[in-house]
């Protein structure tokens, strides 16, 4: 019996293993048959690996060769897929690993990065770039246990000046979804791409063609050889007009400048300035302070550097400005007496003003309202004199003889309120007031102010009808309601036809640069390049020419003039002979280039100018604002500078305006002075803020606020758009 049942089991299991194998035999005939092709195609691509090969950037140089941007090579940690999955394990251990180099990432940031490129697995996961040699060293010795990590070595972007001409060079980041979309293929997930200045600006032009290799890779995904490689091709290279040793001498003195006055002026923190080729347009330098240091944006930016350049908060900080806007284009701001030059110029075209013969008496203040001030008891002036004091009489009292017409005229052919054209993105165009403007501005305001009144009348009276309790007392209250209703419309009538109209106190806050205008820096030194030149206003460019990685120059900038302004030749040469005043004895710049040398005359014009912003004194904080060019004779630069809360012209941003004239003529080595640390003689080039024996422009743009019935709705509409205007305008976050 037992072996006859043995005997029938081993034959049951015969007949498994048989029909297992019969099974098996079908399933391997099928795979040869018909699945070959299928499963060599999987074999091929475990064993075949695509790498991407980065193409480097085209470098960008200063005018004479120096270099301001370049490339290096760097090991970049990546993470690839495996079988459509990376191990847990293995991203612990990677985190791990990566702790002693990189303490503030996490395995939460790693899985933030997988989740952004869920939808692009087929791509290396970009995790650091530029890891250290050791930390490779470390990974590579781990290999075994850290399946789908990948050390890659390509070319990144380096600022060989730090954040020398930082926000004019701009920043290169990873490229975001929006901006993946729009380029057609031409980037992947892990590209880097310029998000501002020149970087963004002439993308097309510095962003290489990338290259591919194939490499064959054993079961642990270490190379074993190279099968086809496709060379990357590199982006062109750029020149730029800027000068380099005048860009350093900028940077460097508008840095000291704000160091010195913060001890007396605590909020100023910022400033910002432009130097141009008065002939050609070619800004020669350009800088914005707090500074941008480009390296900073190449990978994660650490909580600490993303507060310096986006502080939080709903409103503008002084004390906390933030570093992220290129204040010389993307911000504002009052020109203060800076705007004088165009006030005298419109008097002059008018007619009704002789730069010699047509005089005024300064008494302290102008004598309509609202009484503005002046800095002091000028006496009689005329258009040198009174330029060379900044004397706000003779300027408004040349306001009104022009005409707000022809003011506005003249600042539209000089650029003012308009977009220069430079060659950098998020350029702003300030404002130049207008009486349209300020009818379409001040209508809006008024309707949302009574639009607010009315309601509020409304439900006021709805409760009180609400909780009468008699018909004798509803009808009281109706009566009330009408009468006061009927009142409330008479005084929207009167608001809206005294706000929305232009008024003669317009004029003349207009014509010593306050009431609403604002302007950009840039814009400011276009406008005095333009009088400095003759009349000619120039589209200002920073690209000088592109050249091929082999040498080949592929295209050259040439000078672009907008248009020719429509201002008598005699005009200017009266203006540049009244901004020479400025910087002669008993001028408000004579303190700054009273050492220059007689051939190179200076014609400058300073301004104090209120800041406009919500919360700030009106009779203690102010911008200081200068523009100037030079030399006279044969002007060949133009400066405009503006140092928030700086409180004068002079004393702020015209220290910075000396010292790159200084260096640009030769008259002082800066640039040696702070290589061997030669002491600075008081009075040439220190950065003191001391008051100079001269008179200097200190309070040329107050108005008298006690004796000046300007209206509510105006002055807080001011505020609260050059506020906006400051904080609303940032670059676009990466």
């Amino acid at each position: 019996m037992k072996a006859d049942e043995l005997k029938r089991k081993l034959t049951i299991y015969s007949y498994i293993v048989i029909i297992l194998m019969v099974a098996l035999c079908l399933r391997l005939t099928i795979i040869q048959l018909f699945d070959n092709e299928r499963y060599q195609a999987q074999a091929k691509e475990n064993r075949i690996r695509l790498v991407s090969i980065k193409a480097p950037r085209g470098e960008i140089y200063a005018n004479s060769g120096e270099i301001l941007a370049a490339n290096k090579l760097v090991y970049t940690l990546s993470l690839s897929f495996i079988e459509n999955q990376i191990d847990e394990e293995v991203l612990d251990r990677l985190v791990e690993a990566l702790q002693e180099y990189y303490p503030e990432i996490t395995r939460a940031d790693i899985e933030e990065k997988i989740e952004v490129q869920k939808h692009r697995l087929y791509e290396p996961i970009t995790i650091i770039r530029d890891i250290p040699w050791e930390l490779v060293v470390k990974l590579e010795e781990n290999r075994q246990e850290l399946a789908g990590v990948l050390i890659t070595v390509e070319p990144l972007r380096y600022y060989p000046g730090g954040d020398l001409a930082g926000h004019l060079l701009g920043y290169i980041h990873s490229i975001n979804e929006e901006e993946l979309t729009q380029a057609d293929g031409t980037y992947s997930i892990n590209s880097l791409i310029g998000k501002s200045g020149i970087e963004k600006q002439y993308e097309n032009v510095l962003r290489g063609k990338d290259g591919a290799r194939r490499v064959e890779v054993d079961a642990a995904g270490r190379p074993i050889r190279e099968l086809v490689t496709l060379e990357p091709e590199q982006g062109n290279n750029i020149y730029l007009s800027i000068d380099y040793e005048l860009q350093q001498v900028l940077d460097s003195s508008m840095k000291k400048t704000l160091e010195e006055l913060q001890k007396t002026y605590p909020k100023a923190k910022v400033g910002s300035a432009v130097v141009l080729n008065v002939r050609t347009g070619e800004v020669l330098a350009m800088t914005s302070m707090p500074a941008l240091n480009p390296d900073d944006w190449k990978g994660n930016i650490s909580n600490e550097k993303a507060a310096y350049y986006f502080p939080q908060g709903d409103s503008y900080d002084p004390m906390d400005p933030g570093a992220a806007m290129n204040r010389a284009i993307q911000v504002s701001y009052p020109p203060g007496s800076t705007f004088k030059p165009v006030t005298g110029m419109a008097a002059l075209e008018s007619g009704n003003m002789n730069p010699i013969d047509h005089s005024v008496n300064c008494a302290g203040r102008y004598w309509l309202a609202p009484y503005i001030k002046c800095t002091g008891v000028h006496g009689q002036r005329n258009y040198y004199s009174a330029m060379a004091v900044s004397c706000n009489t003779y300027f408004q009292e040349m306001g009104r003889r022009a005409g707000q017409n022809q003011i506005i005229h003249v600042a539209e052919q000089f650029g003012l309120g308009q977009k220069t054209g430079v060659d950098l993105p998020h350029e702003i165009s300030g404002l130049l007031p207008t009486p349209q403007w300020k009818k379409e501005l001040n209508a809006l305001l008024i309707d949302r102010k009574y639009d607010r009144l009315r309601q509020d009348l409304e439900q006021r009276y709805d409760q009180l009808l609400k909780a009468a309790t008699s018909e004798e007392e509803r009808a009281r209250i109706e009566n009330r309601k009408k009468n006061e209703k009927a009142q409330l419309e008479a005084q929207y009538q009167i608001d809206y036809n005294f706000d929305t109209t232009w008024q003669p106190f317009d004029t003349y806050n207009m014509s010593i640069g306050q009431g609403y205008n604002d302007y950009t820096v840039m814009q400011l030194a276009n406008y005095v390049a333009t009088i400095a030149n003759g009349g000619s206003l120039m589209e200002p460019h920073i690209l000088k020419k592109v050249v091929s990685p082999s040498g080949k120059t592929i295209k050259e900038v040439k000078p672009k003039v907008r248009h020719r302004v429509d201002v008598n030749p005699s005009t200017l040469a009266e203006t540049k002979r009244a901004m020479l005043a400025v910087t002669e004895p008993g001028g408000t710049a004579h303190f700054l280039f009273y050492h220059f040398p007689q051939e190179i005359k200076v014609g400058a014009k300073t301004g104090t100018a209120q800041t406009g912003r919500r919360g700030d004194d009106p009779l203690k904080e102010f911008h200081g604002v200068f523009i100037a060019f030079a030399p006279f004779d044969n002007p060949e630069i133009a400066f405009a500078g503006v140092v928030e809360y700086g409180f004068s012209g002079g004393g702020s941003a015209g220290l910075v305006c000396r010292d790159v004239f200084e260096h640009y003529f030769g008259i002082k080595d800066h640039l040696r002075e702070a290589e061997t640390g030669t002491q600075i003689e008081p009075g040439t080039n220190s950065h003191q803020v001391s008051v100079p024996e001269t008179p200097v422009e200190t309070e040329n743009d107050i108005q008298n606020i006690e004796e000046t019935p300007i209206e509510p709705t105006n002055v807080e509409s001011l505020n609260d758009t050059t506020a906006e205007t400051e904080v609303s305008n940032q670059i676009d976050e990466p």
